[in-house]
């Protein structure tokens, strides 16, 4: 498949799309490329789960990031927050947030994860440490509603500014950046377009450069 100046090759899902002529992806999906650099990974689709800035996400860096290859994860059960968060609004759904043995396999064999979670500040810091303590692989988190570096070290979750106590430290991975502000079910602007692409391809380069 040809994108920007050179050929990509990407796997099909392994389950046609859900919508009008297929348009979203279905839950537990996930189109692969060649090479396992860098993976996003986006909410069940649902009313509320808008995966759209995932997609806009995925394209813009296989245009840009023209050297990485990029792949889309879309998790099995991705609504709701985990059976071992705290009481925070959503939980009362019945909808919990997880991951399988097989999700957990595919986004740690990338450099790097795209993480995005939308909306409710709690459910992106708790879905994120989630991922990261099965996961250990660097992550730039993208969200609607603004969280910091400090939100995540409460949790004890390891980032690239701050770090939690030695004895709270709860995740194999680390939030390596943040880009909040991406608007669930719109495209993203050209200015937090950048900000991904920049965070990711520095990260990228900088493993490669250790290895």
């Amino acid at each position: 498949m040809p994108i920007g100046r050179v050929t990509q090759v990407v796997d099909c899902r392994e389950a046609m799309g859900m919508g009008k002529g297929g348009g979203i992806a279905q839950r537990g999906t996930i189109s692969e490329c060649r090479y396992p650099d860098v993976i996003v990974v986006g909410m069940s689709p649902g009313r509320r789960h808008v995966t759209k800035p995932v997609c806009d996400i995925t394209s813009g860096l296989r245009q840009q990031g023209v050297e990485y290859s990029i792949s889309t994860l879309v998790l099995n059960a991705g609504s709701g927050v985990p059976p071992d968060a705290p009481k925070v609004g959503g939980a009362v759904l019945g909808a919990y947030f997880g991951l399988t043995q097989k999700e957990i396999a595919q986004i740690e064999k990338h450099k790097v994860a795209i993480l995005h979670h939308g909306n409710v500040r709690s459910h992106v810091v708790h879905k994120v440490r989630f991922i990261l303590t099965a996961c250990d692989v660097k992550a730039v988190v993208v969200s609607q509603s603004p969280v910091d570096y400090e939100d995540f070290a409460k949790e004890g979750v390891k980032t690239s500014v701050v770090m939690p106590p030695a004895d709270k430290i709860r995740t194999k991975g680390t939030v390596m950046s943040i880009v909040s502000g991406v608007t669930r079910g719109q495209t993203p602007t050209r200015e937090k377009m950048a900000e991904v692409i920049s965070s990711v391809m520095k990260i990228v380069k900088k493993k490669d450069s250790l290895e």
